[in-house]
């Protein structure tokens, strides 16, 4: 038995086949790639959807459709804005190898050798050092200029090593070649083998004397290429070299430099230790370990937080039987909710 329909049901099924033709039309729209009418695809209109439009997914599902969407796609470029005000590393390499620190050859990656030569600078210029290049290290570095000798009228060929400011100075010929951050003696009583003394860096002018390649074994630790210039105090490569006095007397260098340092300094280069109260060196006690393995640097390396990025993200291609279509729907309050 059939019902009859009468006005109000009249308008409630127009209704309904009205909201039908607009779903329709803005799933036509969407897939067609003109979504805005302007010809613009697809991707280029979800790029600002966050400005205008509000993304709301809708799934239909077909048995025998095979569709491909464009690729994903994801933009990592900071906003010029933000990214003026980030220098990038190779160009903060450059900066500092300018200057005379240790930086190598400027490659734009972020490892211990550029940690390592900006706690150099920090330390030289009286900067808070943590390796970083925040916004007062930035400041500096705009307007230094390399430093001048420790010593004038020194040696041309010497090394000068700033107890007071943890760093050590390399000139050659009267140019200085490189700058390294040291650790030197904590000043702190030790005992070892039943003898205490305390941990000092003892200061004057000395002379490079014996040298050891690779690994060589002392009571008070490891020291790697050694170079000794007071008793046994010397100049050596340490996988721990950190902003402040931590060995027992030696002048602790970061392990990168220590093979080149070894080869570059030689016999007789004249040593002035800086900042430093003189006092007795302990014996050269060192014993050579053969084929030693040096180990890694490992101050740590972590660089500057990166900027904020912009990613736009399109369906990956597919070829299921799901099919997946944004929908653009006028920006709501943010309490408002609506599912298509």
């Amino acid at each position: 038995m059939s019902k009859k329909t009468g006005p109000r049901g009249q308008k409630r099924a127009a209704g309904r086949t009205a909201v039908g033709v607009a779903l329709a039309l803005a799933l036509a729209a969407c897939s067609s790639g003109d979504g805005d009418g302007s010809g613009r695809s697809l991707a280029a209109s979800a790029t600002t959807v966050s400005t205008r439009a509000v993304l709301v997914p809708e799934t239909t599902s077909s048995s025998t459709t095979s569709t491909t969407e464009e690729p994903t796609t994801t933009s990592t470029k900071p906003a010029p804005a933000v990214s003026a005000a980030i220098p990038s590393v190779k160009a903060l390499q450059e900066k500092l190898a300018e200057l005379g620190y240790d930086v190598g050859t400027p490659d734009g990656k972020w490892g211990a050798r550029t940690t390592y030569s900006l706690m150099a600078f920090q330390k030289v210029e009286g900067l808070s050092v943590d390796g970083q290049d925040g916004p007062q290290t930035q400041g500096a570095l705009a307007t230094a200029s390399p430093p001048g000798p420790m010593v004038p009228g020194g040696a041309a060929t010497r090394i000068e090593i700033d107890v007071a400011r943890q760093v050590l100075f390399h000139w050659v010929n009267g140019s200085l070649a490189r700058i390294l951050p040291v650790s030197t003696g904590n000043n702190e009583h030790y005992c070892v083998d039943g003898e205490c003394s305390v941990a000092v860096t003892p200061g004057g002018s000395f002379r490079i004397g014996r040298k050891a390649a690779g690994l060589e074994v002392a009571p008070l630790g490891e020291l790697w290429w050694p170079m000794y210039f007071n008793g046994g105090i010397a100049i050596h490569g340490s996988p721990s070299v950190p902003a402040y006095p931590a060995s027992h007397g030696c002048i602790r260098i970061p392990m990168y430099a220590a093979p080149t340092f070894y080869d570059q300094v030689g016999a007789g280069t004249r040593v002035h230790v800086l900042n430093s109260p003189e006092a007795e060196a302990p014996p050269d006690q060192g014993k050579p370990v053969p084929g030693a393995v040096a180990p890694p640097d490992t101050t740590s390396t972590t660089a500057p937080a990166p900027a904020p990025t912009t990613t736009t993200v399109v369906p990956d291609p597919t070829t299921t039987t799901t099919t997946t279509f944004p929908i653009i729907i006028p920006t709501l309050p943010p309490t408002t909710t609506i599912t298509p």
